[in-house]
């Protein structure tokens, strides 16, 4: 993660006949500073509502993102904006607040040798120990981002398992804590970065070129179903239950022990006897908990 950089702004002073040059003034606008007890309060108060944490390390991004949220709701200090956000009218500040301090890179088959094992090993595994060959099959992209992971499901299931397994319902549920990148998913309209590691023939099938992007069929989104789903909060999680598959990729980092401990208890409880976790290739669950089996795949 890279810091992101204030600008100084300089204004320069208007004359006019009337003003004498010599009593002209510059302003300069100061950066605003997070104070160490400041950063303290702040950290403290995302950690209780999304358990992300943030490290004395990683002050300076903070600085940096809440900064521009300042800036844009006229607020002139960080502690204005804590007692701000902490106003039970201006809760929707919350949804913005999430959106500054996460990340959301990501893009259509990234994570290529998972996918694999999700087509070719797990999915057959978990429905053949079934008595019947139908009923409803149920994976959920947590922290889905702006949906290319959840619509990758969705292709593959189209493509490769909705032949091998005609009678059976692939349910696809996407959530996030950011608004606004639900809003970008629900569109499914990408850059060609998104879209860069898409298989040529499923690209040409299901995005139309517009301009500069690429518009995701209707066929595909049709598919996934999307909601606001913090993992750190309880209630929430108990909404999700009955899954065959849960994909948590590239979020436990951001999670101390103690967060950890509880998302991952979370999404063992949300899923079915059997049924599997993926996680990011860098994470581990390792003094995490005991519930789960790290199980090897064959490539």
């Amino acid at each position: 993660m890279s810091s992101d950089l204030f600008k100084f702004k300089f204004a320069k002073s208007r004359f006019s006949d009337e003003v004498d040059s010599n009593k002209s003034t510059t302003k300069i606008d100061k950066p605003l500073v997070l104070s160490d007890q400041t950063f303290a309060e702040l950290r403290n108060l995302i950690y209780k509502l999304s358990g992300i944490y943030f490290s004395e390390s990683k002050k300076y991004l903070l600085e940096g993102r809440i900064a521009k949220r300042i800036s844009a709701i006229n607020i002139k200090t960080f502690e204005e904006y804590i007692s701000f956000i902490n106003l039970p009218t201006n809760k929707s500040e919350l949804y913005e607040l999430y959106e500054a301090i996460t990340i959301n890179e990501t893009y259509f088959f990234r994570a290529e040798s998972q996918f694999d094992a999700f087509e070719k090993v797990i999915i057959p595994e978990i429905l053949k120990s079934r008595s019947a060959a139908s009923g409803t099959f149920r994976i959920w992209s947590a922290a889905s981002s702006t949906g290319e992971e959840a619509y990758t499901i969705a292709i593959i299931v189209l493509e490769r398992l909705k032949p091998l397994f005609p009678n059976i319902q692939f349910q696809i549920l996407a959530s996030d804590i950011n608004n606004a990148v639900l809003d970008s998913a629900r569109k499914g309209l990408y850059k060609e970065y998104a879209v860069r590691n898409i298989p040529p023939a499923y690209l040409n099938k299901y995005f139309k070129k517009e301009g500069s992007l690429y518009q995701l069929s209707d066929t595909v989104k049709k598919m996934v179903k999307f909601a606001n789903i913090n993992l750190f909060d309880n209630s929430q999680m108990k909404t999700v239950g009955g899954c065959d598959i849960v994909f948590c990729c590239n979020v436990l980092i951001y999670f101390d022990l103690q967060s950890k401990q509880q998302v991952v208890s979370s999404l063992y409880e949300s899923l079915n006897k059997n049924g599997y976790l993926f996680i990011g290739y860098s994470e581990s669950l390792h003094g995490v908990t005991k519930a789960f089996k790290l199980v090897h795949l064959p490539k």
